[in-house]
């Protein structure tokens, strides 16, 4: 959706405590989640204040969210109970 935020615990809510600890303990991980975060806070800003850029450059960011979700989510499943 246009203007909207996706943080991760939203994308997977019932993960919430994995992502956590998994954040505290891999820094793999925190690297990764930080790298998600600052690609949706400037896909965000592009779109709610409306800032000059190009489509492929916001389609590019896009794509490196999902990536960086599915990364995030490798990493996560092997963790699960």
């Amino acid at each position: 959706m246009y203007g909207v935020r996706h943080h991760i615990l939203e994308e997977f809510p019932d993960l919430s405590g994995t992502i956590a600890t998994m954040k505290k303990s891999d820094p793999t991980f925190a690297t990764l989640l930080s790298r998600y975060d600052e690609t949706d806070k400037k896909i965000y800003g592009i779109e709610v204040q409306s800032r000059p850029v190009t489509d492929e450059y916001v389609d590019f960011l896009k794509k490196e969210r999902i990536k960086l979700k599915d990364s995030l989510y490798s990493m996560i499943k092997p963790n699960l109970g």
